[in-house]
């Protein structure tokens, strides 16, 4: 049933209610397995509670009736002594049941604890918790384990709970430390930083719910092995055999000589209480594995009527608040003449420092990003595009560097400042709120255990506290309106829709505060042309509505011709070219620029080959001396091997202004630029673009 905006403070966008609680369980619930497990799990446990009130005999009690068999005296049968197994194995649950519980708790807690720290701060602290680990993992575990409880032999339950946590937390502790190291690195996580969520709100939202299942199967697995090791313990003498538990049965049972009589029910309840537990507990993980994972839901649960509450597909009218989303009027439409620059950044180098030295990605960039201008950045990979990207946005990690250079960003109300002499509270508030990214595939971008609406949210949460659950769920579904995707889709799981709407659900999360400048890190990767087409009309529909100016990063020089207003070329860690999208088109200044060009067949025109650029991209680590395309140039000289080209203001034959870093165009002395097409032409930029070749 669809909820009016007044329900929507109700609505499911990743903030469980009691109700939605109630629903999770039922789903979970639905599943046989899962179900039989815990009803067996759960007769187990209240057996174990109510023995004291049940038991139809003290278990410690002897009587006339030795060995006897199941009768309707002794369910179970009785010992040599005539001890009534039915009361020991209800005694004995308690004490089985204390001990696995207890010990699966307190061993799963220190193994998230270490594993987790350990893998996302990493580090010196990543180091000295993995040592530990290391330690524990290397001594032999079962010798320990004997040791330990000869020396703590009329401790109880809680020696044996002692014992078991110090043999058995470090292997939890090393699987959630790789996996954390796995997960710290993914896109999602990444976008969680981005968007200033505090540390410990993306280890709890986004690191932990991720590694539930492993948790999950390591303390169930953990429940049956303290189980096991203490009744191992008990069976072979050396934990306090006056304190009944299934291991002391065994224990009994051996040392009178239960399977040499046939007293077979002396030592078979105990056992098969232990096998049955085991499986109870494998069902149970099974369940969990199945619902933690959407994925492996089955068809239909979780969707539509299961989920609690669709929400209107028509766009609420939005509730003002204190402090609410700042709304940036759509500015005039851009013009080449325009001044008003939004983003300046100047001469910026970024490196990557190991131990053989600095790696420059990007050498002495420059560029102005004016207010609603689409700034195209093609080129190889490897160019330094994406690194570019995350050094604007202050994203970078370490062993990225940012060595040299200025960043500034130009407030709506002309107020310029410096991005990279902003602090880590300053960062949280610039990001998202006057700059976005997108990053560059959805696929990987999206937490896979969030719904679309609840990753959304996140954003709003983590810069509007104060915003409560009814708005941001009505600023979620108009964001959603706002890139074309219905608003029941807030409930669905990022493998539920499609590529294309996984990517507008990222730029609808780049949307959310209305920042000024969005960076687009090649947003239409691994969609097909059809979808492509659906994200760059959606994108530049968004911008001339919005106001919004874009960075735009691909490999696909046509979208970006296409799409850009200006377009900038790198090569090796530099801007080699930099133009108005037309004239980039039609009169390419730089050789790399027309390689590239040439590179794509013509939908229109004569035939042409295909010319592309031979040779591969330079190592960074080793660049060439001058020019760094000399060596893949077919106009190269002899100066091209010494000289490194600056950026020089080339004019071309229509009039228009753009730059190139090619010697071919250095001042001759008179200073004019030399010709375009250089001393020895294979084409000349108009022939590029009219398809003709010589």
């Amino acid at each position: 049933m669809a909820l009016q905006p007044a329900a929507l403070a109700e609505a499911d966008t990743g903030v469980e209610s009691s109700g939605n609680l109630t629903r999770l369980w039922v789903r979970l619930l639905r599943s046989p397995m899962t179900l039989t497990g815990l009803v067996i799990l759960l007769v187990f446990v209240v057996l174990a509670v109510i023995a004291p009130w049940i038991s139809p005999y003290d278990p410690s009690a002897v009587s006339d009736a030795a060995l006897a068999p199941p009768s309707g005296s002794h369910w179970l049968g009785t010992t040599q002594n005539g001890q009534d197994i039915l009361s020991q194995m209800l005694y004995g649950a308690r004490a089985s049941m204390v001990v696995g519980l207890g010990a699966a708790v307190i061993t799963t807690v220190l193994s998230v604890g270490v594993g987790i720290t350990a893998g996302y701060v990493g580090g010196i602290g990543d180091e000295l918790l993995s040592l530990l680990a290391n330690v524990f993992l290397v001594l032999p575990g079962l010798p320990l384990t004997i040791i330990l409880a000869a020396y703590l032999p009329h401790s109880g339950s809680l020696g044996i709970i002692l014992v078991i946590t110090v043999t058995g937390w470090a292997w939890g502790a090393r699987v959630l430390r790789a996996q954390t190291l796995s997960l710290r690195k993914r896109d999602f996580v990444e976008a969680a930083r981005a968007t200033g969520e505090k540390t410990w709100r993306i280890i709890l939202k986004d690191i932990l719910p991720n590694q539930m299942a492993v948790i999950a199967a390591s303390f169930l697995g953990t429940v049956i092995f303290a189980i096991l090791t203490q009744a191992s313990l008990a069976f072979l003498g050396l934990a306090d055999v006056t304190q009944w538990s299934w291991g002391t049965i065994l224990y009994w049972a051996q040392t009178g000589s239960a399977l040499l009589t046939g007293a077979w029910w002396w030592f078979v309840p105990a056992g098969l209480a232990i096998a049955v537990l085991g499986t109870s507990l494998s069902l149970v993980n099974f369940g969990i594995d199945e619902f933690i994972n959407p994925r492996l839901r089955q068809a239909g649960i979780g969707t539509k009527k299961a989920q609690r509450g669709q929400v209107s597909a028509k766009r609420p009218r939005r509730v003002r608040h204190q402090g609410p989303v700042v709304r940036r009027p759509a500015a005039t439409p851009f013009t080449q003449d325009s001044t008003d620059v939004v983003l300046d950044v100047r001469d910026l180098r970024v490196e990557y420092v190991g131990e053989s030295g600095r790696t420059p990605a990007v050498s002495d960039v420059s560029f102005t990003l004016r207010r609603g201008e689409v700034l195209g950045i093609a080129g190889e990979s490897g160019s330094g595009k994406s690194t570019l990207a995350y050094a604007i946005t202050r994203l970078h990690k370490p062993p990225a560097e940012i060595s040299r250079g200025e960043i500034h960003y130009t407030k709506p109300d002309g107020t310029t400042v410096d991005v990279l002499a902003m602090d880590e509270d300053e960062l949280r508030g610039f990001r998202w709120e006057e700059l976005s990214i997108v990053f560059q595939s959805a696929m990987n971008a999206l937490n896979p255990i969030l719904r679309i609406g609840a990753q959304i949210e996140d954003v709003i949460v983590a810069h509007r506290p104060k915003m409560d659950a009814r708005e941001r769920a009505a600023r979620v579904v108009e964001l959603l309106g706002i890139v074309g995707i219905p608003a029941d889709r807030a409930n669905s799981y990022p493998h539920e829709l499609s590529g294309g709407m996984r990517q507008r659900a990222m730029i609808a999360v780049g949307l959310a505060l209305d920042p000024e400048i969005i960076v687009m890190d090649e947003p239409t990767t691994a969609l097909d042309v059809v979808i492509q087409r659906q994200i760059i009309e959606k994108i530049m529909e968004l911008k001339d509505r919005l106001g919004f100016s874009v960075v735009f990063i691909t490999h696909d020089l046509s979208l970006l011709i296409e799409l850009s207003d200006t377009i900038a070329v790198m090569y090796g860690g530099k801007v080699v070219e930099m133009a108005p999208a037309d004239d980039f088109y039609r009169r390419p200044q730089h050789p790399y620029s027309r390689g590239l060009l040439g590179s794509f067949p013509t939908l229109g025109g004569p035939k042409r080959e295909l010319t592309g650029i031979i040779g591969s991209p330079p190592d960074l680590r080793r660049l060439p001396s001058g020019c760094a395309f000399a060596p893949r140039c077919p106009h190269a000289f002899d100066a091209c091997a010494t000289q490194v080209p600056p950026l020089l203001q080339v004019t071309g034959p229509g009039g228009g202004t753009s730059l190139a870093a090619c010697l071919l165009h250095a001042d001759t002395g008179a200073g004019t630029p030399a010709d375009p097409g250089g001393p020895h032409p294979r084409n000349t930029p108009n022939e590029l673009a009219t398809g003709e070749t010589r």
